[in-house]
């Protein structure tokens, strides 16, 4: 969506693989542990972009950081380093702000400075780029030093997201059912955030008990989702299908997910949003161009 084709993607869960390799065949999809692959191979790409692992940062766990296994900050340093790209993109939650955690990304800074890039941080909502969602994410962008004086963050959209209601309406509706029109009604507000949740936890709903009233008010049942759209006389609070999800978070309606509906939502509700990650792409793809253009001239 930004302008980029992708050289190469690396990922352990196999689902998600699954997935990438069933809507883009032509995608060189490794799946594997990062921290055993190289990109030296891959030496002067223009970006290296992806999500590392939330846990070690979120405030819905202990914010281990550094400490925490998960934390795959050092190898992405370590791929960067490998292959030194024109730019860098990492996302991951807003908890990687707190203040407990500023000696942490003074190390990353510092860490990007010496291998020659200009790094930079910055909070970023979802619902300021046309997603339907409250759904805060902390991006990282690092652009080699020769380039950065083209970079600039994306500017929020002046329109406002739609609605749940108005998002949704046609998928709630899709079996007849009456009460679609009162629903839209009530689904007034854009969505909380959605949460993928953990292998180490049961089947798929939407959050805690917080997020659970929040999508209560929206007249969403989050104790779990259901395969199909309500049917024609359901009475009472519907639940999401994957597809609802997939659209709340900024999937087109063509993109297919690989594996039942608890691995689906996983990898939905983990998932970075595209029209968050494309304007940031189209930023740093607009600031690595400034020069190739200014050689052709």
């Amino acid at each position: 969506m930004a302008g980029f084709h992708h050289a190469a993607l690396v990922e352990i869960e196999s689902h998600a693989c699954a997935t990438l390799s069933l809507n883009r065949p032509d995608w060189n999809v490794i799946e594997g542990d990062l921290r055993q692959f190289s990109s030296s191979s891959y030496k002067g790409i223009d970006l290296v972009a992806g999500g590392v692992p939330c846990p070690p940062f979120s405030k819905a766990g202990k914010q281990l950081g550094a400490d925490d296994e998960r934390d795959l900050f050092p190898e992405a340093i370590r791929l960067i380093d490998e292959c030194r790209p024109q730019a860098v993109m990492l996302e991951n939650v807003r908890g990687l702000l707190d203040a407990v955690f500023d000696d942490y990304r003074s190390k990353v800074e510092k860490q990007l400075k010496k291998l020659g890039y200009v790094p930079g941080w910055r909070l970023l909502n979802a619902s300021d780029f046309g997603v339907s969602q409250l759904r805060p994410r902390v991006v990282f962008v690092g652009i080699r030093k020769d380039l950065a004086a083209g970079f600039s963050w994306p500017d929020p959209l002046k329109t406002e997201p739609p609605t749940v209601g108005e998002l949704l309406y046609d998928l709630m509706k899709a079996n007849g059912w009456r009460d679609a029109n009162r629903w839209r009604e009530q689904a007034s507000a854009i969505a909380p955030t959605l949460v993928g949740g953990s292998k180490k936890h049961g089947g798929p709903d939407l959050g805690p008990t917080r997020a659970k009233r929040a999508w209560a008010a929206l007249g969403v049942d989050g104790m779990g989702l259901w395969d199909d759209a309500p049917p024609r006389d359901f009475v009472g609070m519907p639940r999401l299908t994957p597809r609802m999800t997939a659209r709340i978070q900024g999937f087109p309606d063509d993109w297919q997910f690989s594996g039942r509906k608890t691995a689906a939502y996983r990898q939905i509700g983990n998932a970075f949003p595209a029209p968050v990650a494309a304007a940031v792409g189209r930023q740093i793809f607009a600031a690595l161009s400034v020069k190739r253009i200014f050689k052709v001239a």
